[in-house]
């Protein structure tokens, strides 16, 4: 009986799986390009938009135990990939990351949005991503984000959950530079 009992539920669980819990996942891809309506979290509207110029000085954190839920644009959150959240960029954007306090840049893929609550927090990095740009220990850290249009080569990459080219830290003219203007005021450059 007890060999009985634990048969059906193990076969229960493999039906259940092959399920996936119900959840439909998109499957990783750059089209459509998905921009959306406006949406409202905690009494403040965001307005999701084509920002092709988005150039923006502020805080990244990074989320990571969400490991398997829907991202926004439908796809399957994997941690340890280079993907980042955004609250207003099309899903999905290509944007380049720079820390401030190092000049290192990245290259990741926005599925997803957020973050939400302090508003100079402007994006929410994937762990991978987060450890690839030295900024996971920290939780919080300053950058610069902007939209860029990488090679097929560096998006097919990042749609594979492999990180993209390395690209060189900025030039410590540029570093200061963005420094300078971080200290002035986070926004809009």
């Amino acid at each position: 009986m007890v060999f009985l009992r634990n048969a059906l539920a193990l076969a229960l669980a493999a039906m259940l799986a092959a399920c996936g819990g119900g959840v439909k996942y998109r499957p990783v891809s750059d089209v459509p390009v998905r921009i959306g309506p406006s949406y409202k979290i905690r009494g403040t509207t965001y307005t999701p938009a084509a920002q092709p110029g988005y150039d923006m000085l502020g805080y990244a954190t990074w989320y990571g135990s969400e490991s398997g839920n829907q991202v926004a644009n439908g796809e399957r959150f994997r941690p340890g990939w280079f993907t980042a959240a955004h609250k207003t960029l099309p899903l999905p954007s290509y944007v380049e990351v720079t820390a401030l306090d190092t000049g290192r840049r990245i290259l990741v893929r926005v599925n997803d949005r957020g973050p939400y609550g302090d508003q100079t927090r402007i994006l929410d990095l994937s762990k991978g991503a987060a450890e690839l740009l030295g900024v996971r220990a920290r939780g919080k850290a300053a950058v610069r984000v902007r939209v860029v249009e990488p090679s097929e080569k560096d998006r097919a990459a990042l749609r594979k959950g492999k990180r993209a080219r390395e690209l060189p830290p900025v030039s410590a003219r540029a570093l200061t530079s963005l420094q300078d203007q971080f200290s002035r005021g986070v926004g809009q450059r």
